[in-house]
């Protein structure tokens, strides 16, 4: 043996082995069991070690592929789970530090150098070595050696970030970071621990930071670099700086530095130098180039100051550090280029420069506000304004150098403006030039911070109620020399909005004062010199516009006002017509008009003058109708003056001639002018209209002139091609955009304008609505601000408005077109003779027919219609019904159509007047019965159709005038036409019954033919004579005959059977629901008799013959259903009425059928459970036939038998009861319960209880587990009580610990999820919700934790993780409000249960390199169970108070490992704020004191969002508070 071990060590150490012969030896003994060594692995790593040491001090030469096969040797060393082991069992193995120094080098040479040979072998032994701690220790024990490791690190990942190596290397990084923070955090100097970060990590770190902050690795790793990894090494390095540079040891030295530096100069030289100066140090290593790209430096000095500031902030920010705090800031500001580069320079930058440095201008700000560093009435009176000045420069250079194109400079604006507003208010001018009026901005990003800037301005001023002061600023730069042309509009739709807010809350005499300054500057800056200056002209416009904003956007004065502000505003609105308006106008009638030329500043002057005059009308009469105390100046607005007012009298002091010459220009432009004047005209109507005693046809006449008039001003325009949105801003209008402010000044006033247009008017506007709407292909034109109109929208809220039926004439107008286009498109389609086709439907295609003009003006006590228009209707649809030959539409036409039916849907058929609710008839049974869809179209398609036209003509039979279509022919005659067309369909095509599109047709057909018939009977239609054609029609058709004779046995199943079959049962089902009222006829019970035997034998001989396979249709079950109810009813009114024998024997005749239709349903109930209909409807039979004990067979018991049947349906995994169903199955179970016997529910238990034996699991068999379970559910929802229900509570318990030990099982095999475990946990649920007052014993509720915890939440698909958390979240819910005092004695439990939910979310919730729509949705579902699982908690606060602290470090600690989706996170945080309602002072300062430092900044984060979002203190003006 000792030959052995001396062999093996002597090899490896004799120089004469070759290398080649010592790496296999040294392989083999590592992995060997064979080969004894003493102390092998420290052998064994010591000699590896020791041939890198000593061939990188160049005492030993080895080949590059030996060094690299040394380091993987190495490398597979340390990563061995065989050492691991070792080490984890206690043995002692040990590396020397000269393998820490031979590391350090060789990433220092891959970092100078760029070689990658062995680089990921370095790396990888490198992560060995961190990993394991009794390793780490070469590195912990010198931490020299650590940093020297680190600040290699950081600069290979900066020089070389598309290296193959990087992911290696940030795991790397990852470790040593860890062990280098519980370094820091021991050591006891805090000076050398500044002095370390300062000189050897500061630089690499903040270039590492920016480098993952940009995203560099996430752009061109293509996701090696995880997301996870690479923001926990930034979080790492914001801790090292943190510790190191702000420490709180070091605050008494900044404090020194920055506060005291004055009183140190005095001192002497010895003094000074004692003073640690951190801020200087720091700052001249932050803008020390070093071995940093000049460009990038530039770039990582400004990312860095913002997080330097944050960093200190969070270290020093106290109340009584506000100073220290905010000296840290000027200093550090110095650092970006644009405080500290000359002027032409800083005037050099480009745009991607400002926008950099300006976020981070915006960041210091923020900072600055959220931790209430400034503080105005401190820095005033204690600091002589020390804050004040800075950001007085700061502001300065902002407004100086204004950058218009980056939304951040708006945003510094706007927080220094938040600040004081003292600090903008001498350059108040330039800010509003730059930033508002003069801004040149057309990226929506930058609008919205400009309008946030803006909304700012207006929220202070008027809080300080200088509002006037804010508007002279605004008006002097409206009035100065610009190029205007080239100016935006000064108020957007958003700006208004603002505007209107704060104005609102403003006292009348701020308003008034700034109305009267915007007159006093138009009047001496711009009128004197408006005529032949374009430029002026636009000012003129822009001052016109700021104007109707502001007067439109102000709160109307009311009865309250004080007089002297009465007065006040009488007399600004006298100076605007007689100053302003007066002279504009005057202007406007003393230019000569030359058709050949129109200037621009005329085209502007012109709609200023239209602008102000309509602004001036609405106010006047707003202020006549509000302000009693308010004389206008036309007159009183309810005056009994019968003459009406003209546009003359409108606006005093113009006379007709003026206003035509107004209008004579108008003619000549477009767009502004035009819809001013059509305002103005809207403004004189309803004016005209409040005058009570206006009823002369002089007036009336006025009205309708003004109407047409504002109507026909846009004729033009509504027929461009192009028309774009508006943003219903005035000031917006174009070419493209008035059309649609054209329509909707219409349609807002259609309800005043409808009674004085012409009827071609009507017509017209008709017209334009059925053009512009919306079809189902063209949906309605997407806006780019949610605030844009389209022509689209405007017409689709007429058209779904309430108000639109009741405008009668615009809705007949519009009937009238629908039904026209409807005729064109029928026209246009392809027929045989088109000329008969003309005769036969003359109403269709022949516009005025006689046969609508008679009843246009007819009613029923007119007498009755001459019988030959009956007969010649009926005689001409049947005869085309019988013929077969409809018109054939092609795709395009089916669709228009379709579209048009699709109007009429929308349409109010059942209130329409008598003459269109008769041609609306008549239309859509022409077109059901005579048009059908050519081969192009598919089954579904043409079925659709039919299904559209049977649903309107049954809205229009369920109407008011619906006697009118009776009166146009008879009951009978239609119902012969209706099926002799549906026969024709169903031989039209090679239908599967089973079709979805053939059912949802038949049960539309079904729906109209019961509402048929029920209208008949209500109407009193001829009753015996109607019904008795009908039944002869039914029992005379091709289908009956041939069925009962049996003639026609193929095709069983055939679609005319199935219409058939249809319409006798509702023929039955109506006729029964309707024979015992007398009042109808006493020949119902006859006739219903006679319909019964009809569909009995009918039905009977469909079933015969029948093939052994042959599969009970949902049509056959529903008619054998509906004709058992119906018999059943009858019988037992005949019974009542002590009815002869006769008729019990119909019952009796029958009984085969239903016992032969019963064995079936029993048969094939699971395969019929396949289709929801068809089960729905075999149950509802089921139930029937299980009420009727004379049905019963002797020889079996129907309870053993349904039971049984509804067993197998259970047991199939493959059949879901859904929603539909359950009512269907329960109401028949509990029937069953209801007259079942003891011991028939015994077996049910019974089946139960072994259902749920955990054999079943084990063999397996998954059926009677699920049935076992199912069976559960029922009969928690069986609402019977009594005997037999409270057994089942006596073996609940049972049940409960059979589904825990079920669940344990099942868990383990994860395809049985959605099938068991699922269906487990909704029966556990229920059973806690049901057995609140009755389980008992709180083991047994329990319980239910085991089953929770053991269910996985792992890797699992979407629809899987939604139904697993659903159960869940549905179990603890029910304990948690059913339960309570067993949930308060097992709380742990609880929680647990809780939090395996939260950071279930919380981990799939993360943010992933790839993922879609569908799991986010799912996981957005599930976070908002946990927030409402939170409320809940939270609502029991008494309970819960003890461990909220513990809720919340549970969720900040998961918190911190992962980046949520922003939509997840914030309902998670919803919800963990309610749960930090529950913490007290105390809490929160246990949490910040005991989280660890990273999770420490997260609750923090998290803390302080809750204090500003929820908390929702009051803190008042605390800044301007000393």
């Amino acid at each position: 043996m000792a030959a052995i071990y001396s062999g093996i060590s002597l090899k490896l150490k004799s120089s004469k082995t070759a290398w080649e012969d010592k790496l296999k030896l040294a392989h083999f003994a590592w992995i060997s069991h064979q080969c004894f060594l003493p102390n092998k692995e420290q052998v064994l790593l010591d000699w590896a070690r020791h041939s890198l040491v000593t061939y990188y001090k160049k005492k030993l030469e080895l080949k590059e592929d030996i060094v690299e096969r040394l380091w993987i040797y190495l490398d597979n060393i340390l990563h061995s789970r065989k050492l691991q082991n070792l080490i984890k069992n206690g043995k002692t193995v040990n590396l020397h530090f000269s393998l820490a120094k031979i590391l350090n080098e060789r990433i220092a040479e891959f970092s100078a150098s760029g070689a990658q040979r062995n680089v990921c072998a370095v790396l990888s032994c490198c992560q060995g070595i961190l990993s394991i701690p009794a390793f780490a220790i070469i590195y912990t024990a010198k931490h020299e050696l650590m940093l020297e490791l680190l600040n290699e690190l950081c600069w290979l990942a900066c020089r070389y970030p598309e290296g193959t190596f990087i992911s290696q290397l940030f795991e790397v990084l990852h470790l040593a970071f860890n062990h280098y923070l519980l370094i820091q955090r021991q050591q006891v100097n805090p000076n050398r621990v500044f002095g370390e970060v300062i000189g050897h990590l500061f630089q690499p770190c903040l270039i590492l930071r920016h480098l993952l902050s940009v995203g560099t690795w996430a752009q061109c790793d293509q996701g090696r670099v995880r997301q996870y990894l690479s923001r926990e090494v930034r979080n790492q390095i914001e801790l090292v700086i943190q510790g190191g540079i702000f420490q709180p040891e070091l605050l008494s030295s900044y404090k020194e530095e920055l506060l005291l530096q004055e009183q140190c100069r005095d001192k002497k030289k010895e003094t000074i130098k004692t003073i640690l100066t951190p801020t200087n140090t720091m700052i001249n290593r932050l803008v020390d180039v070093g071995s940093c790209e000049p460009s990038l430096h530039v770039t990582v000095v400004a990312n860095s100051v913002s997080l330097l500031y944050k960093l200190f902030l969070d270290s020093y920010s106290k109340e009584e550090n506000q100073l220290i705090c905010f000296h840290l800031l000027p200093k550090l500001f110095a650092c970006l280029r644009i405080s500290c580069l000359p002027e032409e320079q800083v005037e050099a930058l480009s745009l991607s420069d400002w926008t950099n440095e300006l976020l981070v201008v915006e960041q210091l700000l923020n900072l600055v506000a959220n931790n209430n560093i400034y503080n105005v009435a401190a820095d005033r009176i204690r600091h002589k304004e020390i804050q004040f000045q800075f950001y007085r420069q700061l502001a300065e250079l902002l407004i100086k150098h204004s950058q218009a194109s980056v939304p951040a400079w708006f945003r510094c604006l706007k927080i220094l403006i938040s600040l004081n507003h003292l600090i903008v208010e001498p350059d108040l001018d330039d800010l509003v030039t730059s930033a508002w009026i003069d801004a040149e901005v057309t990226e929506p990003r930058t609008r919205k911070s400009q309008e946030a800037l803006i909304n700012a301005l207006f929220q202070t001023y008027a809080k300080l109620r200088q509002v006037p002061r804010l508007f002279e600023e605004v008006l002097g730069v409206i009035c100065r020399p610009a190029a205007e042309h080239l100016r935006q509009p000064v108020l957007t739709l958003n700006l208004t909005i603002v505007l209107r807010d704060c104005l609102m809350e403003l006292p009348p005499n701020q308003i008034l004062d700034t109305w009267s300054l915007l007159l006093e500057k138009c009047q001496a800056l711009v009128l004197p010199y408006v005529k032949d200056d374009s430029d002026m002209a636009l000012k003129l416009l822009s001052l016109s516009l700021l104007l109707h904003g502001i007067l439109f956007s102000m709160k109307c004065l009311d009865g309250g006002t004080p007089l002297p502000v009465v007065k006040c505003t009488q007399r600004v609105m006298e100076k605007m017509l007689q100053e302003i308006i007066q002279p504009i106008l005057d202007l406007l009638n003393n230019y000569q008009v030359q058709t050949s030329k129109f200037d621009l500043w005329l085209e502007k002057v012109r709609d200023s003058a239209l602008l102000l005059s309509y602004t001036w009308a609405e106010i006047d009469t707003m202020l006549s109708l509000n302000c009693r105390q308010y004389v206008p100046v036309v007159g009183a607005a309810t005056g009994t003056s019968t003459k009406s007012l003209s546009l003359s009298s409108f606006l005093a002091g113009l006379n007709m001639e003026q206003w035509e010459k107004v209008q004579e220009l108008t003619d000549h432009f477009d767009f502004t002018s035009k819809y001013c004047l059509e305002l103005l005209y809207m403004q004189k109507m309803k004016r005209n209209l409040m005058r009570m005693s206006f009823q002369s046809e002089i007036d009336l006449q006025t009205l309708r002139d003004d109407a047409t008039f504002i109507l026909r001003s846009g004729k033009k325009s509504m027929r461009r091609g192009e028309i774009s949105m508006w943003n219903r801003q005035i000031g917006t209008l174009s070419a493209s955009s008035y059309p649609v402010a054209h329509w909707h000044l219409i349609v807002s006033n259609l309800t005043i304008l409808i009674s004085y247009l012409s009827l071609d008017d009507v017509t017209y506007i008709a017209n334009i609505l059925l053009r512009t709407l919306p079809t189902t292909k063209a949906h309605v034109d997407s806006a780019d601000e949610e605030s844009s109109l389209t022509v689209g929208q405007v017409s689709q809220a007429l058209f779904h408005s309430p108000v639109f039926p009741e405008m009668q004439s615009l809705h007949s107008a519009f009937l009238s077109c629908v039904i026209e286009r409807c005729t064109k498109i029928l026209f246009s389609g392809n027929h045989n003779d088109k000329k008969l086709l003309t005769q036969q439907l003359p109403w269709l295609f022949e516009k005025d027919h006689v046969i609508l003009t008679q009843w246009q003006i007819k009613s029923e006590k007119d007498g009755p219609e001459p019988l030959e228009s009956k007969e010649e209707v009926a005689q001409n649809l049947l005869t085309l019904a019988k013929a077969d030959i409809p018109i054939i539409l092609n795709g395009d036409q089916l669709e228009r159509i379709m579209d048009i039916l699709g109007f009429f849907s929308v349409l109010k058929l059942d209130s329409l007047l008598p003459s269109y609710h008769v041609h609306c008839f008549l239309l859509l049974l022409s077109t059901a019965t005579n048009t059908k869809a050519d081969s192009s179209c598919s089954l579904t398609q043409s079925l659709k159709f039919l299904i559209t036209c049977y649903q309107l003509l049954d809205y229009l039979q369920r109407g008011k005038n619906a006697r009118l279509m009776f009166k146009i022919m008879y009951v009978s005659d239609i119902f012969e036409v209706v099926l002799t067309s549906l026969f024709n369909v169903s031989k039209r095509f090679v239908i599967d019954v089973d079709t979805p599109s053939w059912l949802e047709f038949l049960q539309v057909v079904g729906t109209f033919l019961e509402h048929f018939f029920e209208v008949t009977i209500q109407l009193k239609l001829s009753l015996v004579l109607n019904f008795e054609k009908i039944l002869s029609f039914l029992s005379s058709s091709t289908t009956y005959t041939e069925t009962t004779s049996e003639k026609w046995l193929e095709n069983r199943d055939s679609p005319s059977r199935q219409l058939l079959l249809v319409s006798l049962t509702k023929l039955c089902q109506i006729l029964s629901r309707y024979v015992e009222q007398k009042k109808f006829s006493s020949r119902l019970p006859d006739l219903l008799q006679e319909a019964i035997l009809y569909t009995g034998v009918f039905i009977q001989h469909c079933s015969e013959n029948s093939a052994k396979d042959w599969l009970l249709p949902s049509v056959f079950i529903s008619s054998i259903t509906t004709l058992l109810e119906v018999e059943l009813s009858h019988q037992s009114k005949d019974r009542d009425a002590t009815c002869s024998e006769t008729k019990d024997s119909s019952l009796l005749s029958h009984t085969a059928l239903y016992r032969k239709v019963y064995s079936q349903i029993l048969t094939e109930l699971p395969s019929l459970a396949a289709n929801v209909q068809s089960f729905k409807l075999a149950l509802q039979f089921l139930t029937l036939f299980s009420l009727t004990a004379e049905l019963h067979p002797s020889e079996d018991t129907v309870f053993i038998s349904i039971f049984h049947s509804i067993k197998r349906v259970l047991a199939d995994p493959g059949i879901q009861v859904n929603q539909d169903v359950e009512p269907y199955m329960v109401t028949l179970f509990n029937q069953l319960l209801v007259e079942g016997t003891a011991e028939e529910f015994q077996m049910i238990m019974q089946h139960i209880l072994q259902g749920l034996e955990i054999s079943n699991i084990w063999r397996p068999n998954i059926n009677d587990i699920l049935s076992a379970i199912k069976l559960i559910k029922l009969l928690l929802k069986c609402p019977s009580n009594g005997e037999k229900i409270r057994s089942f509570w006596v073996v609940c318990p049972q049940i409960i610990s059979a589904l825990t030990f079920q669940n344990k099982e099942t868990c383990q095999d994860q395809s049985l999820l959605l099938t068991v475990v699922v269906p487990i946990l909704d029966t556990v649920a229920s059973l806690l919700r049901q057995g609140e007052n009755i389980i008992k014993n709180p083991h047994h509720v329990s319980l239910a934790f085991s089953i929770l915890l053991a269910v996985p939440l792992d890797h699992l698909k979407p629809q899987e993780y939604s139904s697993v958390f659903l159960g869940i979240h549905e179990v603890l819910f029910s304990i948690l409000q059913c339960h309570s005092k067993v949930m308060l004695k097992a709380l742990p439990s609880f929680l647990n249960s809780f939090y395996r939910l939260v950071f279930s979310v919380m981990h799939e919730g993360r943010q992933k390199d790839k993922g879609n729509m569908e799991d986010l949705t799912v996981v957005l579902e599930c976070a908002r169970l946990v927030e409402r699982m939170y409320s809940h908690i939270a609502a029991k606060s008494e309970d819960f108070t003890m461990f909220s602290s513990f809720m919340v470090a549970q969720y900040v600690n998961e918190l911190q490992k992962v980046t949520l989706y922003p939509a997840v996170k914030n309902l998670l945080k919803e919800g963990i704020y309610l749960i930090l309602d529950l913490c007290i002072e105390r809490d929160i300062h246990f949490l910040r004191t005991s989280l660890q430092p990273g999770v420490r900044e997260v609750f923090k984060e998290l803390y302080n969002d809750y204090t500003k979002y929820h908390k929702n203190k009051n803190r008042g003006e605390e800044k301007y508070t000393a």
